[in-house]
């Protein structure tokens, strides 16, 4: 497949790099350092005790890249109003879109029929802008737990986790999901298609929910978190928050805290993609993880007093730093 990763960074160039290594005709859309060591080095791709060097096709100019069967938006979600113009380009009359975003999409909402249809959530797409760019059929739902980061401009580092739920919005199998699914297992990854993909997308937000925010106001990984039986006792009272939101919407999330927390224990010492962007002096993606949660739950009528209270911390903070708008 002719696939392009709009985004780069640690999880798209992961990607990106496993399906060149695979045979994809792999693109990348990056910028800055990073795209200038791709260009002159390739991409370097460590797994533990492995390294792999491979050549693509990158540039900060997506219409230097040319149409593709697949793009897979790997950018950050606050990143993402801003970028999208930049998608045309790529675009063929089949080509698919796969969100492999954090948090809540734009498009979470787009046909889902009865009240809740069509809902645009303030915290995704504020001015619809990326709803106004990217057609809702060309839409597949991606939710990716893998760690990863980039240790050094052109090189990505895999450090765990290798799933990629892929799944149609409007909960149907289609062709098109089991061709990217099979070029992602090709390539290494558990890719797998879900019929109730924001299921999937919402088990995922459980975690961000919860260790992104809180590794901001603590620094540390999410194991060292969850040794703490204070944050834990935290973690599992906005997880039910979160649970209840989600069954609120009728998503039947049935997982219990502890359990969903267990998962996250087992990717060992995992440095949250919010804890880096605060240590690197990036804005944060605030927003589609927590933001989006109390806006929905504030919709529902749902009491969120431990999200509440995280988020409210967390934005001040940022805010501080001059990497979140001032609240």
């Amino acid at each position: 497949m002719k696939i392009c990763i709009f985004g780069a960074g640690a999880i798209g160039g992961t990607i990106g790099a496993r399906l060149a290594l695979a045979g994809h005709e792999v693109s990348l859309v990056a910028r800055g350092a990073h795209l200038a060591a791709i260009r002159a080095n390739g991409l370097t791709l460590l797994q533990g005790a492995e390294r792999h060097v491979v050549t693509v096709k990158a540039s900060d100019h997506p219409a230097h890249l040319g149409p593709q069967d697949a793009v897979i938006i790997a950018l950050k979600s606050h990143t993402l109003a801003a970028a999208v113009d930049g998608i045309a380009p790529l675009l063929k009359d089949d080509t698919a879109i796969v969100t492999a975003i954090n948090g809540v999409p734009w498009w979470f909402f787009n046909g889902w029929g009865g009240v809740h249809q069509g809902t645009a959530l303030q915290s995704c797409d504020a001015d619809g802008r990326i709803a106004r760019a990217i057609a809702p059929s060309r839409v597949v739902g991606g939710v990716v737990f893998m760690a990863a980061n980039v240790p050094e401009p052109g090189v990505v580092r895999w450090n765990s986790g290798s799933r990629f739920v892929l799944g149609e919005p409007v909960h149907q199998a289609s062709a098109r999901v089991d061709a990217l699914a099979a070029a992602l297992v090709g390539a290494g990854i558990e890719a797998v298609a879900s019929d109730n993909i924001r299921r999937e997308i919402w088990l995922k937000l459980l975690g961000n929910v919860c260790f992104n925010p809180v590794s901001v106001l603590t620094g540390v990984t999410t194991d060292l978190m969850l040794d703490d039986r204070h944050l834990s006792s935290l973690f599992a009272g906005m997880m039910r928050e979160a649970i209840a939101v989600a069954n609120a919407l009728g998503l039947d999330v049935t997982i219990k805290p502890d359990e969903r927390m267990a998962q996250t224990r087992k990717l060992g010492p995992i440095k949250s993609s919010m804890l880096q962007d605060i240590e690197a002096g990036r804005p944060i993606e605030l927003d589609a993880i927590v933001g989006s949660v109390v806006e929905i739950a504030e919709r529902l009528g749902i009491a969120t007093p431990f999200i509440n209270t995280v988020f409210g911390a967390v934005r001040v903070r940022a805010a501080a730093l001059g990497l979140y708008p001032k609240p």
